[in-house]
């Protein structure tokens, strides 16, 4: 049996994370399939800490199964059937987030977070209880997959990568802090002593792929993409502005990765550069950009279980096309144009 070893790049997006639980779910029973290394933001941190600690406990069975405790704490019907059930029964994706955004509850949530600090009205994080569950002996381990999670330093600016022991329950939560609902993470550097504040790592890496480029690890690298790089027509109203406003920062840092990925590529094609001087990565995505164009901010911050359902089968399913179609391509092309994605 031929092992292919990859590189996971794991986005923020909030409760859409769910369809990176589906997909992780569908790689991980792929035998042939080797997880080197994660770098993660948000929900994506989140879903890679899960799967380390569960695959260092049980192997591949307790990756899975962590991850599915994970979203069972986040919002998903445990029950496999009747999760299946209630994402058949239930109404199409774009109308929950439709109904999610007009409902009193999100519009008055939305317009005091416009209003109202933080630092005034602070909420407490709700992913804290979860946070603090993960078994950080595990998370932090040596032992493969390597993992990054990424995080955005509010005074300079720049993304934080948080990796080995300084994983922790703070950074995880400050990968995932939205600075408009969470005061922000504070985190005491221990090589300088500075105590620095954190936001969500999606507005600086999303997730940062400069981890992934060590010698060590697969020259495969692959992208699960939660934020649709290109949405159809022009957004008229104030939810459809503000929901395309997000999904161009979030996705931003990560094209300008893939145009320096692309661009060492061309210099080692033509010959610029001397074989291995630079990493020359493969890159592949899984991503299912109709499905996430129907919903938007509203049911990435609300979880609702009949959308994780689906975004969880429509995960699994985005992973089973990747991998038939796209296996022959592992270790010796990139799957997809990149011109297309920053061009």
């Amino acid at each position: 049996m031929a092992l292919r070893s990859i590189s996971l790049a794991l986005q923020g997006g909030g409760v859409h994370g769910a369809f990176t639980w589906g997909a992780l779910d569908r790689l991980l029973e792929e035998e042939r399939l080797d997880i080197a290394a994660i770098s993660a933001t948000s929900a994506g941190a989140l879903n890679a800490a899960a799967l380390k600690a569960g695959m260092l406990r049980d192997g591949r069975a307790g990756a899975r199964a962590n991850l599915d405790w994970l979203w069972e704490q986040i919002g998903a019907i445990p029950n496999d059937a009747l999760s299946a059930w209630f994402a058949a029964a239930g109404p199409d994706a774009g109308s929950i987030s439709r109904a999610i955004e007009a409902s009193p509850a999100y519009q008055w949530g939305e317009a005091v977070s416009r209003m109202v600090s933080p630092y005034q009205l602070p909420l407490p994080n709700p992913l804290r209880r979860i946070a603090e569950r993960f078994d950080f002996d595990r998370v932090c381990a040596a032992s493969p997959p390597s993992l990054h999670v990424c995080a955005t330093n509010v005074r300079t600016g720049k993304v934080r990568v948080f990796a080995g022991a300084e994983i922790t329950a703070d950074a995880i939560l400050a990968s995932a802090c939205l600075p408009t609902l969470f005061r922000a993470i504070e985190i005491t550097d221990p090589a300088t002593g500075i105590r620095d504040a954190y936001w969500d790592g999606g507005y600086t890496g999303n997730p940062a792929l400069f981890p992934l480029f060590r010698p060590d690890l697969p020259d495969d690298l692959v992208i699960v993409n939660i934020n649709p790089i290109e949405r159809p027509g022009t957004p008229t109203t104030a939810a459809e502005i503000l929901n395309r406003i997000n999904e161009i920062g979030f996705n931003s840092s990560l094209l300008k990765e893939l145009r320096a990925i692309a661009f060492v590529q061309r210099l080692l094609r033509d010959g610029h550069l001397a074989p291995g001087a630079m990493k020359g990565l493969h890159v592949h995505m899984i991503a299912d950009d109709a499905l996430m164009r129907q919903l938007s901010v509203a049911t990435k911050t609300v979880p609702n279980p009949v959308v994780i359902a689906r975004l969880k089968a429509a995960g699994r399913a985005a992973a089973e096309a990747f991998l038939g179609r796209c296996w022959c391509d592992l270790g010796s092309r990139d799957s997809i144009r990149l011109d297309d994605l920053y061009g």
